[in-house]
């Protein structure tokens, strides 16, 4: 039994925890079980499904039809319209079961600029995809760090907590002696009550930003999740140079290759319109078996067959003159565009300068963050010497702790905020 004991106890040592995640892990839930990502994916299957719909048009078109009909008796007025006219022999019913082909030769090349398009929009929709797979993940590491930070408050604020209630130990007993007035005591013990309030808003604050993460990977609302973040991923993190920051962007923003993509499309549109005037040549083919025959004279009571193959060539006239506003309105259409991929550019390079210069402030800030701790601590230690030597008010004691308390809560700020900004530029890179 106790070896049993021991197995079960080894195995479940063994087991990892699994409401442990780490940002990459939470990551690749996102990948798999987000909604928004599976919608993008679903939209990557139709453009895929549409690029072979737009090849299936240099296939030859193939109908058949049959018909069936009453046909009525024919009066032939011989004598005017106001004399009873003469009924002419018809038969009253009618068969027909006919097929055709058509096979495109050339169109102007309309199938091959919508064959290209389509391939275009299937690359497009994967930009897109990823695009919305990136905006996942940063909404993924700015919950998943939210829940970090407001652990780490949890934390420093049950630590304060356990030290202001010794602290109100040691000052009733004070009270006692008869050394400090009864509104010490009310003053500390107010303090407390105010940090237990705030203890209760931070629980508040990690459930709710447990649910939006736990709702934006695919889990239950409630499921327990504990970011596991290593000392080493708050570190400031060594940059490359501003440059090097933007030359990524040409080529990895996905801003830039939906702007470059749509562009494209714009100019196929073009493309499109331009051979509206162009003519069209292809082969056709018909047959058909009918009763009776009527449709050359003389008519005759018997079953018939008929077919014909040949060319059929289509110059569209009316377009040498109608095209020209659709041509003007396409052409500026991809002027548009090209200004709009400018500007696109211009923007990334403006987010990526921005976010770069706020990443450094952001490490300058946890450098600031970590020497007021130095201070603070330094200072409140030397108030709370000074208080129970009844040499400073309370006053000064509480405002030391709650400056000691603060600085403690701006240091893990900035770390995460330095990490969400780090991010942010990967992001406006592309490379998150």
């Amino acid at each position: 039994m106790p070896f049993l004991l021991s197995s079960i106890f080894v195995h479940a040592q063994a087991v990892p925890d699994q409401s442990n995640f780490t940002i990459n892990q939470v990551w690749a839930l996102a990948d798999s079980n987000n909604k928004k990502i599976q919608v993008q994916g679903l939209s990557v299957q139709a453009a895929d499904a549409h690029v072979k719909v737009s090849k299936a048009e240099r296939l030859p078109e193939i109908a058949a039809e049959g018909l069936y009909a009453h046909v009525f008796p024919l009066p032939i007025y011989e004598n005017g319209l106001f004399h009873a006219p003469s009924q002419f022999p018809v038969a009253p019913t009618y068969y027909k079961a006919s097929a055709d082909a058509y096979f495109n030769i050339y169109n102007g090349g309309k199938t091959n600029t919508e064959i290209n398009a389509s391939k275009v929009e299937s690359e497009l929709s994967r930009i897109q995809k990823g695009q919305s797979k990136q905006e996942i993940h940063y909404v993924a590491a700015v919950y998943f760090y939210d829940v970090f930070r407001n652990i780490s408050y949890r934390g420093l604020l049950e630590q304060d907590i356990r030290d202001r209630e010794k602290q109100l130990a040691e000052i009733n007993q004070l009270y006692k002696n008869g050394t400090i007035l009864k509104s010490d005591v009310l003053r500390a013990e107010l303090r407390l009550s105010k940090q237990r309030m705030l203890l209760t808003e931070i629980e508040n604050s990690i459930r709710i930003a447990k649910q939006k993460l736990n709702i934006l990977i695919g889990r239950a609302d409630d499921a327990p999740l504990n970011p596991q973040i290593s000392d080493q991923e708050t570190d400031a993190i060594a940059l490359k140079q501003a440059d090097e920051y933007f030359n990524d962007a040409k080529t990895s923003s996905y801003k830039i290759q939906i702007s470059e993509k749509e562009q494209a499309l714009a100019k196929l549109k073009l493309k499109n319109v331009k051979s509206n005037v162009m003519p069209s040549l292809g082969f056709f083919g018909e047959y058909a078996f009918a009763y009776p025959q009527i449709q050359f004279y003389p008519y005759a009571l018997s079953l018939y067959s008929t077919g014909m193959v040949g060319l059929k060539l289509k110059i569209p006239i009316s377009s040498w003159y109608t095209n020209q506003h659709k041509v003007k309105e396409a052409e500026i259409k991809v002027h548009q565009q090209e200004v709009e991929d400018e500007d696109v550019k211009d923007h990334i390079r403006q987010e990526v300068q921005e976010n770069y210069i706020r990443y450094k402030e952001s490490v300058q800030r946890i450098t600031l963050a970590e020497e007021n701790i130095k201070q603070a601590t330094e200072s409140y230690r030397i108030v709370q010497n000074t208080y129970f030597n009844q040499l400073s008010l309370l006053t000064d004691l509480l405002d030391a702790e709650t400056l000691l308390l603060q600085s403690k809560f701006e240091l893990t700020t900035a770390k995460v905020n330095a990490k969400i900004q780090y991010y942010q530029l990967q992001k406006a890179v592309g490379n998150l």
